[in-house]
């Protein structure tokens, strides 16, 4: 049992970390009806920009952590403006294929900066460990949690009631219609491609805290594509919930069923339960079918 509790610990937070960075691919594919696949790229600069900051510069972590949002936010207005402001009306498959061309450019300037090489942040968090009920929960983890799940809710407020959330919403909904109510659209996209890239760099620091940093950490773009399609690709509380049944079921199959194959099957368990769940829910949990009218 203390096991089955460790091994849930795990998926949970690092689920929540796989649901913060959902949240900046269903927010691109809601405002564009695309899927950014450049979104594992922004993970790993994130990340090493941060750790750059502590340990060349010497800076604070919170410092470190807030130049790099400040970094990551304007990389994604940089993006957005330069690469995908050109084909706002051109075929989605188009803005496709940007963002997988976006994310080679990304991996490849980033193995030039700072190479191939595994780094490990210094020890930032407390490295006493926490008890719940005999089971042992490492810092790292419990604050990770705490951060991961204090962004979510700031967020769904944030596009519950403020202002620009309210257009984000709009602009998702109708992008014609909300073009014609006065908001600007180009303004949007600018805001939820910022969005996105801040989530995806605070989803890499805490990776990096657990496990380090390295170019594989860019595989989370891939890990986190079946966490939306589960959810819903267009449905913010299905990227949440999504991101938990994945790092829970990710957990479990690498502490149960690793062992008994000889490794290998957390890495793809996940795309194995998003084909089971879309042969019963073709729109994954929380997704809107389209209507066809003919």
């Amino acid at each position: 049992m203390t096991f089955f509790i460790q091994m849930l610990v795990s998926g949970i937070v690092v689920g929540s970390i796989y649901a913060l960075v959902a949240l900046g691919f269903v927010l691109i594919y809601k405002a564009s009806d695309a899927l950014n696949l450049a979104n594992g790229e922004f993970v790993l600069i994130g990340s090493y920009v941060c750790l750059t900051l502590i340990t060349v510069l010497k800076l604070p972590f919170l410092l470190a952590i807030l130049i790099t949002l400040v970094f990551s936010a304007l990389l994604g207005l940089m993006v957005e403006k330069m690469v995908l402001r050109p084909l706002l009306n051109a075929p989605t498959i188009s803005v496709i294929m940007a963002t997988i061309g976006l994310g080679n450019l990304l991996a490849g300037l980033t193995h030039v900066v700072w190479g191939h090489q595994t780094r490990m942040y210094p020890q930032i968090f407390p490295d006493t460990p926490v008890t719940f009920g005999g089971v042992i929960i490492t810092p790292v983890y419990l604050w990770s949690f705490v951060i991961v799940m204090s962004l979510l809710i700031a967020f769904t407020v944030f596009f519950k009631f403020s202002k620009m959330g309210i257009a984000m919403r709009a602009v998702a909904d109708d992008l014609q219609a909300a073009a014609s109510m006065g908001i600007s659209v180009k303004k949007v996209f600018a805001i939820t491609w910022a969005i996105a890239c801040v989530v995806a760099a605070v989803g890499g620091v805490l990776l990096g805290n657990i496990n380090g940093v390295n170019a594989t950490m860019s595989v989370i773009g891939l890990t986190v594509l079946p966490v939306v399609i589960l959810g819903g690709l267009d449905s913010i509380a299905g990227a949440i919930v999504g991101g938990f049944i994945i790092g829970i079921a990710q957990s479990m199959a690498g502490g149960y069923l690793d062992p008994m194959v000889g490794g290998g099957l957390k890495d793809v368990f996940p795309f194995i339960i998003v084909i089971l769940i879309l042969m019963i829910k073709p729109y994954g949990l929380f997704g809107k079918g389209g209507v066809e009218r003919v």
